[in-house]
Parts: structure tokens; C-alpha cells; sequence
């Protein structure tokens, strides 16, 4: 686990963010080599990208803000950081890295000082996908309608180059050590090091004694989720896309695919995210974009009038 890929000028780069970039250029690439083959601008893939990449991030954030369960550690980081508990012992609490306050009272670090943008340090940790699909999605929108593409055609580009960048995203979760799965003992499982999420994680859920101690073996659910995206990328590339009946087949098949995928998986996910009735986040958000992959197919798939009005298997 390496959460800061590398250093330069002595600026830390996190690994999670890095892997996110390289994932959003590498899309970025593939959708104007697209554009290119089908006769349009690649300069509007590349402007798109780089807007998409900063609603994206906006967009991950903003959700993870309000719907992974932090929202009143950030309000209280702001008003009284006393109320925020941090999982660290005395000596890392007092350490330079840290410079928090002890409580021994109830053995507990807190944030020394107030931290009103807390909430806007991105860079920190804390992105949602979901979150970022629907801010990327946004800006494609607007970005799309005044550049005057084709907007279902562009959608299609990207059914496969967005998993494609996801894949690489979530190598950046394996870096980091975040995105956990539950414990298991099967051959590939993973355990990560102390101070690690899935580390702390156990130690909360009391399958640990020790927050210093390697986590238990468990699901690698973020080697899942990138393989998964692979696959799904090579499906709606190299088989549907050259097969596709109507602009925007490829994107409906994308939702629907990549929202069963990430509905399974969730039930082998143990880090916060946050949930309702029974279901995380990403779970309901999941059954939201699959109802609409079934609501754009059913409008853009269905029948088409042949010339002169007529469709098949009707009178007119």
C-alpha cells in the first residue's frame, strides 16, 4: 500500500488522485482518437475531458461530503473539533504529523484546531464515483449542447472510455488501501498494513485488538471492480459498439452493466459509505441509473418509422 505514489519539490502526490488523473487522460485519449475515426473534432473530446474531469471531481466530492457519513465531522471540524474523534493513540495525537489533543478522560485524539474547508480538500481522500458520474455527466451535457455535437453519439464514446478510466481509478483505491472488502481466506485476498482504512476499520468492528496491527485477509474489491470495468470497456468497444442499433445503445448498456456489477460487489464492501433500508449509497444510486439505461433504451430503441410512415408489425 503506497497512499503517496511518489514525491517532488517535497509535495506528497496522492496515489488515489494520480491513478484518477492518469484513468480521466487515458479516457480522454481513446474518446478523440473516437472522434477522429467517425469525422468529428477531437479538440471538443479534449476540452470535454478536462471539464469533465473537474465537475467529476466536484461531483465525487460533494457526495461524499453528504452521503458516506461524514457530513457532521466536517460541520464539526468547522464549529467545535472537539466533537470530532480521530483513531489515533497519544503519542501519534501529540506527534508533528498530527498536532492534535489528547483526551484522557476518554482516551480519545481531536483535531487541535478548526478546519472550516476541510470539506473541499479533495486531494485529502474522499471521492464517490457515483457522485462524480453525475457531475461529469452534467458539464458533458452542457459542454456538448453548445459545442453542437452529437450528444448520444458522444454518449456511446463514452460507454467504454469512462470504465476504461475507472479501472485505472481503482487501482489508485488498491494504492491507497481504501475501498476494502470483507475478510476471507481465499488464495488472492489481501492484508493491509496498520493505519490502513481496512486496519482501522476491523479494529472498530472489534475483529482486531490493535489498530496497529495488519488487517485481516480480505476481499480485493478493488482488483474486482477494475476488472470488471475492463471487461465491461472490451464488451462495449470491441462487440457492441460496432453492432449497435441506435446513438446511445452503448451508454444505456454501460449503466446497466456497470451498475449490476458495483450492486454485487457492494455486499462485499466493509468501509463506510453510507446507506439506506438495508442498501449502501452506491447501491440505490446503482438501482437508479439501471432504471435509466431500461428508460433510454425503451425511448431510443424502439421501432423506427420506415419511409412513408410505416412501422414494422403496424398500420399507420
Amino acid at each position: 500500500m503506497h497512499p503517496d505514489l511518489f514525491k517532488l519539490f517535497d509535495v506528497a502526490f496522492p496515489s488515489y488522485f494520480v491513478f484518477l488523473l492518469s484513468g480521466f487522460l487515458f479516457a480522454t485519449a481513446v474518446g478523440a482518437l473516437w472522434a477522429r475515426r467517425i469525422g468529428e473534432s477531437a479538440d471538443v473530446i479534449v476540452d470535454l475531458g478536462l471539464a469533465m474531469l473537474l465537475a467529476g471531481v466536484a461531483g465525487a466530492r460533494l457526495m461524499h461530503v453528504f452521503v458516506d457519513g461524514y457530513f457532521w465531522d466536517y460541520v464539526h471540524l468547522c464549529t467545535d473539533p472537539s466533537l470530532v474523534t480521530w483513531p489515533l493513540d497519544q503519542a501519534e495525537c501529540l506527534s508533528p504529523a498530527y498536532q492534535g489533543v489528547w483526551d484522557s478522560a476518554v482516551r480519545a485524539c481531536h483535531p487541535k484546531t478548526a478546519d472550516c474547508f476541510a470539506w473541499a480538500k479533495f486531494w485529502a481522500g474522499g471521492l464517490t464515483y457515483y457522485g462524480g458520474l453525475l457531475g461529469a455527466s452534467a458539464a458533458a451535457w452542457f459542454l456538448l449542447a453548445r459545442d453542437r455535437f452529437p450528444f448520444w453519439k458522444a454518449a456511446d464514446m463514452a460507454g467504454f472510455a469512462v470504465p476504461l478510466g475507472l479501472a485505472f481509478g481503482r487501482m489508485g483505491c488498491l494504492m491507497a488501501g481504501c475501498c476494502f472488502g470483507a475478510t476471507c481466506d481465499l488464495p488472492w485476498a489481501m492484508s493491509f498494513p496498520w493505519r490502513s482504512a481496512a486496519s482501522e476499520g476491523q479494529f472498530k468492528a472489534h475483529l482486531l485488538p490493535s489498530a496497529k496491527l495488519w488487517s485481516l485477509p480480505v476481499h480485493p474489491t478493488q482488483v474486482y471492480e477494475s476488472a470488471a470495468c475492463l471487461a465491461i470497456a472490451a464488451f462495449c468497444l470491441l462487440w457492441l459498439h460496432p453492432r449497435k442499433r441506435y446513438d446511445g445503445q452503448v451508454f444505456a448498456a454501460f449503466l446497466a452493466l456497470y451498475a449490476v456489477a458495483r450492486f454485487v460487489l457492494e455486499f462485499l464492501r466493509r468501509d463506510d459509505r453510507g446507506g439506506l433500508v438495508g442498501l449502501s449509497t452506491s447501491q440505490l444510486v446503482g438501482l437508479a441509473l439501471g432504471v435509466a439505461a431500461a428508460v433510454i433504451h425503451a425511448r431510443r430503441g424502439g421501432p423506427r418509422p420506415r419511409p412513408g410512415g410505416l412501422i414494422p408489425g403496424r398500420l399507420s
